[in-house]
């Protein structure tokens, strides 16, 4: 007889904003792990499921798509979430009030809200069925350091993300349930790229003594060792990949 012990199923593995920058790069690693992945973004297109975080009604349906897409892999079980969708546009506040509170409200939503009604839904299946799972936040620097005055809301954002995070790795890392953070300084993305064009370009790089904004695969990198690697006792960590701009 055979002591072979039988190989577990690739986990599945749901990445929201996948679709570019960082979270295309967390599904190229993903893929190459062998990791079965679905994707999202904010249309529908080839290899994600469209659904605009700034409704509230979207993620759910978003969960509920992904369980669907699952079921075909064989189970309708997500096994990781990867909270990656982000919006960073500037709120600056010197524009009317209404205006400054629309942006408020439209950045905490997708940044944050959406990121914990996903979290929930993936938190309580796992209690659910017993078999824990694994949860990844995308954070940023701006949650501890902060950001330009025209980015109060995505800092606070992702504040909100590292809390919560850490709520959730103590709340129920006993039933199997794993959390970790990763907090981006500047990375090589359309996103970024914007706002070091608005604060100078090349003159911010002096203020990063690795003497370069972080690559998308880098980070990628920190995502897949989260979602696949990292041993349960590191449950709640917060890992930094800012070129050393901002240490703790």
């Amino acid at each position: 007889m055979s002591s072979a012990q039988p190989i577990a199923p690739a986990p599945v593995v749901l990445v929201t904003g996948s679709t570019r920058g960082i979270g295309a790069a967390i599904v190229t690693a993903l893929d190459a792990r062998g990791a079965r992945v679905i994707g999202h973004g904010s249309s529908a297109r080839a290899g994600a499921i469209g659904a605009d975080l700034a409704d509230p009604g979207a993620p759910q349906a978003l969960w509920t798509a992904a369980l669907d897409a699952a079921e075909e892999f064989g189970e309708r079980r997500i096994d990781v979430l990867v909270n990656n969708a982000g919006l960073f546009s500037a709120n600056p506040i010197a524009g009317s009030d209404i205006a400054w509170l629309d942006g408020w409200e439209d950045t905490l939503r997708i940044n944050l809200t959406a990121a914990a009604q996903l979290s929930r839904f993936a938190v309580k299946a796992w209690l659910e069925d017993g078999r824990g799972g694994r949860l990844v936040n995308v954070a940023s620097r701006a949650a501890y350091r902060g950001d330009s005055p025209d980015h109060w809301h995505y800092a606070a954002a992702k504040a909100g993300m590292v809390a919560m995070t850490k709520t959730i790795a103590r709340g129920y890392a006993g039933q199997g349930v794993l959390a970790y953070a990763i907090c981006p300084g500047f990375t090589d993305t359309a996103m970024a790229g914007d706002y070091l064009s608005s604060r100078g370009g090349p003159g911010l790089l002096a203020d990063i003594p690795l003497g370069r904004v972080a690559l998308p695969a880098e980070i990628a990198t920190i995502a897949v060792f989260c979602a696949l690697d990292a041993p349960p006792s590191m449950t709640g960590a917060v890992i930094d990949a800012n070129g050393a701009s901002f240490v703790r």
